[in-house]
């Protein structure tokens, strides 16, 4: 039996159960998330943006089982697969068809992902305070608010990104434990996260390039547990696993298509009398779809764009609400708190650094998966394909993981010289962006203000309006 060192040992050894003062502030983190999103979540009334295709196609799916055509009774053709749809048809089973009705399952799935996304950054970093951190700023950001408040399917994307990226560290953990006992244990955490991601895919095909990546992830994992413990780093088993993964990912995907199975009357569904073919055939066409579409919009932007917000998109605007003032305005604008925006490119920076000079797998980790959210977008350039800002929300939370773990460096280790005045510069930082946050919050939430009020959040003038 190989005996493995106390050091190596200690970086195996998972974090064990949260503490009590973690769950007192993930509570509170979360808690502050839950209240901002709900206030006010019915205004306004009418559809905003997209929620005139999903809020819709979401009420055809609980009628019919398939989204539908009313004007000829037929069954209608869409190119997203159909679980964010089911999912915000669940809010309106529950809640009717009205704007709470069609936006509250968008409010309970932002909310899980920051009380996700708080558990998850405690298990990598091991610190309350960072973990706190990291779901505070989710709270406080206005992308994940806006979409936390709308009835499209990017918000149910990113939560099943989150919740399979949840299953990943602690599948992480337990593989590197029992490396550590020699032993072996049924991998509930990785199934979990091949179904997650499946289900990720199910709402946007996107996800599939979380798929690609958390896949390798898992046999880079277990080649690096067994090297860490000086054990003998097989590549087949780790590859099979990787596989593994992306099969049963792709089960849970065709999973979420049920009701196109169930249904005599879904789109292409007798295109040919194998129903797998005939689904296939709705992937080719919904494929050439995503890959020609170039139609011009006033906000659409480009990747490089995104982490500056160049271009936010205007959900909703009218002047005719009441503000005490001779001109007024209401708007809905989603766009990313500025201030934890625009640090997120200095944080990778950052990170790719720290990752290089510490040699740390979770550095490595965050970086690829806030890279992952991005980067693939860079390859519809060339062929001017239809963009917007909100594609890039899957990255979000590895892009405050990224700026958290540069903060957790700066802050330094226990009882260091600096770490006073890291503690005091990470907070000052914490406080700018909550301060940006409430400052922005009126264009984010559709509140009545004056229209110089208004025109004076648009910083980068024309770029946002």
């Amino acid at each position: 039996m190989v005996t493995v060192p106390d050091v190596v040992r200690r970086r195996l050894a998972p974090p064990g159960r949260f503490t009590p003062n973690f769950w007192l502030v993930a509570i509170l983190v979360t808690g502050i998330g839950l209240v901002l999103r709900l206030v006010n979540l019915s205004h306004p009334k009418e559809t905003i943006f997209d929620e005139v295709y999903y809020a819709n196609e979401a009420w055809d799916l609980l009628q019919h089982g398939v989204e539908w055509n009313p004007e000829d009774n037929t069954p209608q053709y869409v190119v997203h697969p159909p679980l964010g749809k089911w999912m915000i048809g669940l809010g309106e089973q529950l809640f009717g068809y009205n704007s709470f009705g069609w936006r509250i399952m968008a409010v309970v799935v932002g909310t899980a992902s920051i009380a996700l996304i708080t558990m998850a950054a405690w298990r990598l970093f091991r610190s309350t305070v960072l973990a706190g951190t990291a779901g505070l700023l989710m709270s406080l950001d206005g992308m994940h608010f806006v979409l936390s408040r709308a009835a499209l399917l990017d918000i149910f994307l990113m939560f099943w990104i989150v919740v399979a990226f949840y299953f990943l560290v602690l599948d992480r953990e337990q593989r590197r434990a029992n490396v550590l006992a020699s032993r072996a244990v049924f991998p509930w955490y990785r199934i979990a996260c091949a179904v997650s991601l499946g289900l990720a895919c199910g709402v946007k095909w996107s996800g599939l390039w979380y798929l690609a990546l958390f896949a390798i992830a898992v046999a880079v994992f277990d080649l690096g547990a067994a090297r860490c413990a000086d054990r003998p780093m097989r590549l087949t088993p780790a590859a099979g696993w990787a596989l593994a993964v992306v099969g049963i990912a792709a089960l849970a995907y065709l999973a979420t298509w049920w009701g196109w199975f169930a249904s005599d009357d879904g789109y292409f569904r007798h295109w040919s009398g194998n129903a797998l073919v005939s689904l296939w055939h709705y992937h080719e066409e919904a494929y050439k779809f995503h890959t020609t579409l170039d139609k011009p919009h006033p906000y659409q932007s480009w990747p490089w764009q995104w982490l500056l917000l160049g271009r936010p998109v205007l959900f909703y605007w009218t002047g005719a609400g009441q503000c005490g003032a001779q001109g007024c305005a209401s708007s809905i604008l989603l766009l990313g708190t500025p201030l934890l925006w625009w640090s997120f490119i200095p944080a990778l920076f950052g990170l790719g650094w720290l990752a290089i000079a510490r040699r740390d797998g979770r550095a490595w980790l965050v970086l690829l998966a806030a890279l992952t959210g991005i980067l693939p977008w860079f390859q519809s350039m060339p062929a001017h394909r239809t963009m917007f800002i909100f594609y890039a929300l899957p990255a979000e939370p590895f892009l405050i993981l990224a700026v958290v773990y540069v903060l957790g460096a700066i802050i330094g280790r226990p009882h260091t010289e600096h770490r006073r005045i890291g503690a005091l510069a990470a907070g000052a930082y914490v406080l700018l962006v909550a301060a940006c946050f409430a400052y922005f919050y009126p264009i984010y939430s559709g509140m009545d203000i004056t229209y110089t009020q208004w025109l004076s959040r648009m910083w980068l003038g024309s770029r946002w309006v």
